[in-house]
């Protein structure tokens, strides 16, 4: 579970995002980010026992930092007002799809994963191994567990093609997700239970639903 303090940071960050507020409460954050790390490394050992891909990982491998880069964005606060971390092989800036859990106060917190922002060449893979495999697919989509947990694939608004893609009919079963431009499910979480101590069964759990699905989307990219 994260501290309530943790969450206090955050939230007055967000109401004082400058560096000379930050470093006016530079241990509020030291504490925050230890705070942070601990939980990670909670996830970590557990998330072992069913992906032995991660077993090299280390928190420093998964963490994001919290120094914003501003050079091509016209928002110009320095930093995050989340902390957030990628549980991939290879580390948060590996190519392929991972675990995701992102921490920020406001009801904006949530358990995620699968394959954002890809390469086209890896989004062709993906697709083509959706086409290719579609019965296996589904029955990943359809495992009760999963359905209950995430329901389906993310179709939030820019997730989607408009149109089929080039060599693909629109009467193909899987059509739909064919289509998808990112592979990612996800789960709320409230403040509540950032602070709760189950926290770290429920992301386990959340990240052991998705294991199939990664480890579908992974094959089609790395073979």
């Amino acid at each position: 579970m994260l501290h309530p303090k943790t969450l206090q940071f955050l939230t007055k960050l967000k109401k004082n995002n400058s560096r000379e507020w930050f470093n006016e409460h530079r241990n509020d954050y030291d504490a925050a980010k230890e705070n942070f790390i601990e939980l990670v490394n909670q996830i970590l050992e557990q998330v072992n026992n069913f992906d032995q891909d991660l077993s090299l990982l280390t928190y420093k491998e998964c963490i994001f930092r919290i120094n914003r880069d501003v050079r091509f964005s016209k928002n110009k606060d320095p930093y995050k007002t989340n902390m957030a971390a990628y549980f991939v092989k290879g580390g948060k800036k590996s190519w392929l799809a991972g675990y995701y859990f992102h921490c920020e106060p406001g009801g904006k917190s949530f358990i995620g994963g699968g394959l954002y922002g890809g390469e086209p060449d890896q989004i062709k893979k993906v697709r083509q191994e959706i086409d290719y495999n579609w019965e296996d697919f589904k029955a990943i989509l359809n495992n009760k567990k999963f359905k209950k947990t995430f329901g389906d694939l993310s179709r939030q608004e820019g997730m989607s093609l408009v149109r089929e893609p080039k060599g693909y009919d629109k009467d193909n079963p899987a059509i739909d997700y064919i289509k998808l431009k990112n592979f990612i499910v996800s789960v709320p979480v409230t403040d509540e239970e950032l602070t709760e101590k189950q926290l770290v069964k429920k992301i386990i759990n959340c990240f052991a639903t998705m294991q199939p699905l990664l480890q579908f989307l992974n094959r089609a990219m790395e073979d």
